[in-house]
């Protein structure tokens, strides 16, 4: 293989990953998810650190996880105050929102809903659309990712670069992905139903598994700014 072939190979699997909402309940072999963790392990870290521990959730934990965010859910529902147990541990967003950002969001939000048939205002559409995300878009594997909370900011940083060559690890080998924030408010419930030390702070979940190509959701794909919107050469 020459360098223009790799380069193509390469470049087709990067740009061809996107966030899929809706997957096969086609299972994924073990051995097909340790080839995909042991290649995103090649992901830099500082000093080597590799912060990253990924929990592996399927099957029967898998339907435990869900089922108990849910009940939170309900329990927020019931009674509100109760979501003060339920905050991230990090922002994700920021707390003011800035053009071009918020433009975008905005923009990402209703392309979404409207491939859905989502109108603004229907609020019991967009509730079961998000809740759609506590059921992994129904991927038959979760992958939760988690750093040691003593770890620094760089260590998010690093197990984002990780999370990257997961998706693009998957991408190769068929399969699809996508990353979620979500679970991040229900963290309390996560960390307890995996099994995951006090010492563990959960960055993000990624569902795994194999795309359901007939769903209309998955045709949607986010527009990104060409190079000369976000890139400064310096010479």
């Amino acid at each position: 293989m020459d360098l223009q072939q790799q380069t193509q190979i390469v470049d087709e699997v990067i740009t061809s990953r996107h966030s899929v909402r809706a997957f096969l309940n086609t299972p994924v072999p073990q051995e097909i998810i340790k080839d995909i963790l042991s290649v995103a392990s090649r992901a830099p870290s500082g000093t080597n650190t590799q912060p990253w521990k990924v929990y592996v959730v399927t099957g029967d934990k898998r339907a435990q996880l869900i089922d108990n965010i849910f009940t939170a859910k309900q329990a927020i529902a019931d009674d509100p105050s109760l979501a003060d147990k339920f905050q991230e541990t990090f922002p994700y967003y920021p707390t003011e929102w800035i053009s071009p950002f918020i433009d975008r969001r905005r923009e990402n939000g209703w392309g979404l809903y409207g491939l859905l048939g989502i109108q603004k205002g229907d609020k019991e559409k967009m509730a079961a659309q998000q809740d759609r995300n506590f059921k992994l878009f129904d991927a038959p594997v979760g992958l939760f990712f988690t750093v040691n909370k003593v770890m620094g900011t760089g260590s998010k940083m690093d197990i984002a670069m990780m999370i990257q060559n997961v998706m693009i690890a998957a991408k190769a080998r068929g399969l699809d992905t996508c990353p979620q924030a979500a679970f991040n408010h229900f963290h309390p419930v996560v960390l307890e139903t995996i099994g995951a030390g006090d010492d563990e702070e959960l960055v993000c979940t990624v569902a795994l598994g194999y795309a359901d190509e007939s769903d209309i959701v998955n045709t949607f794909i986010t527009p990104r700014v060409p190079v000369d919107e976000f890139a400064v050469f310096l010479d």
